[in-house]
């Protein structure tokens, strides 16, 4: 049986303790670019995660019954005429065989099929709100069912949110998971060092994003995770930038938040580094402070410990450092403690240090334990096999009382971490991080 049989069985397993039913997944939509012409097709995760199939135009459904159970995949018949312009479609009898399904029918049968797989089942799971079509849809079958409630035929009484199971599976890595992300995070990580090697003064930004992009691709990966942030100077302020045609300064720092998408897997890596190879005084000071931050965190981040832990230990330590660059005036603010607790820090860390990170950049899963007793739920705790992102970083603007010799630097540095047995496995540690392998990279 394969990885997304498996999975597969795991979720009609869920559904059968909550008293079975049906459960309908569809894949993305593709969407327009402009005229005749489509963005990159990218199938749903969810879709993906219990399909393996990535043709647009498909809907994943599985039974939950109390003695069987089935999954049955709706999909694009096959059409040479269309092959010819499209490419290759596997048509339901082949999708059927090679991705394991019990069943599988023509997309134009969705509407026939689904009333009847719904008849008499006690529940319906799908994302519920998630997208409006899909609202429509479910609410036109249950009334088709609802209509035949004189011949003794009965309706769902009860709605699912399907992601309440799927993200609580999916935030839990398996090992060919973990593979796939391994060797994404190895891609990108030699996309950043292809950037800092090729990174000069007179450059501008998307050059940098265009070796990024070539490194991906050349290593297998078929998209970028997300857009590509490549900032330079006060762009780098900016936590959401995208790499434009800003030009590289002599002197100023280099931005590059990227990363890979590797079948269906993210990877996700900021690096920052001075466009002419080498940290000035005052970008070294606060590089070995955003740094710092960073160990203080991974130290903080392993089986047992809060998912929030490695951002308290981040804060403390760019606290400190703010308050010893002069960033932030002792004789206002206090001390480390108060500028914690009052949240001064914020002015110049202003995100969180992580996130999930699998099949989507952010990825699904909850943060807080939601079964714990009690409104004040308190953070997640790590578990072997989660996969989060460290990230923190410092972002000065200019600003009465701030330093101008730290104006406008932007610095943040961010690896992948997978939670293990005794700690944490950096999985982006080739990319270059350190003050003397930058410099060292940049000599080349």
């Amino acid at each position: 049986m394969n990885q997304f049989a498996i999975r597969r069985e795991k979720l009609i397993a869920h559904m059968q303790a909550l008293g079975g039913g049906v459960a309908i997944i569809p894949t993305a939509p593709e969407a327009m670019r402009n005229a005749d012409a489509d963005y990159p097709y990218r199938h749903d995760s969810y879709f993906y995660y219990l399909s393996g199939f990535t043709e647009p135009e498909a809907v994943l459904v599985l039974v939950a019954g109390h003695a069987a159970s089935q999954s049955i995949l709706f999909c694009r018949e096959k059409n040479l005429e269309r092959e010819i312009w499209d490419g290759y479609r596997h048509g339901p009898e082949a999708a059927r065989g090679k991705f394991g399904f019990d069943a599988a029918y023509p997309i134009d049968a969705l509407d026939g099929e689904i009333p009847r797989l719904l008849a008499n089942a006690p529940a319906v799971f799908y994302a519920l709100g998630r997208d409006a079509r899909l609202d429509r849809q479910v609410r036109k079958w249950l009334g088709e069912v609802r209509m035949q409630g004189r011949a003794g035929i009965a309706a769902p009484a009860q709605a699912y949110d399907v992601r309440m199971v799927l993200d609580e599976m999916r935030l839990f890595k398996d090992a060919e998971e973990i593979a796939v992300m391994r060797r994404a995070a190895q891609i990108s990580s030699a996309a950043h060092a292809r950037a800092m090697r090729t990174a000069r003064p007179g450059q501008r930004e998307y050059q940098l994003e265009a070796e990024l992009l070539h490194e991906f691709r050349r290593n297998g990966s078929q998209f970028p995770a997300y857009t590509s942030i490549v900032a330079t100077g006060p762009n780098a302020c900016v936590l959401h930038y995208r790499a434009g045609d800003a030009v590289l300064q002599d002197g100023d720092l280099v931005l590059i938040d990227a990363g890979c998408e590797l079948d269906g897997y993210a990877s996700d890596i900021t690096r920052t580094f001075p466009a002419n190879g080498v940290f000035s005084g005052p970008q070294r000071a606060l590089y070995e402070i955003v740094l710092a931050a960073q160990e203080a965190a991974i130290a903080a981040t392993g089986p047992d410990r809060r998912f929030t832990d490695g951002h308290d230990a981040a804060v403390r330590v760019l606290a400190q450092g703010m308050l010893d660059t002069g960033l932030l005036d002792t004789n206002k603010v206090g001390g480390v403690d108060d500028v914690i607790a009052k949240g001064d820090y914020r002015q110049f860390y202003m995100h969180r240090t992580g996130h999930w990170l699998g099949m989507d950049v952010h990825d699904v899963g909850e943060y807080r334990d939601r079964d714990a007793p009690g409104p004040d739920k308190p953070w997640r705790t790590l578990r072997p096999g989660m996969v989060l992102t460290v990230e923190p970083g410092i972002y000065v603007r200019p600003a009465e009382g701030v330093p101008e010799a730290y104006w406008n630097i932007g610095i943040r540095i961010e690896d992948d971490a997978l939670v293990t047995a005794d700690g944490c496995e950096l999985i982006t540690a080739d990319a270059p991080k350190s003050v003397a392998e930058i410099e060292a990279i940049m000599r080349q």
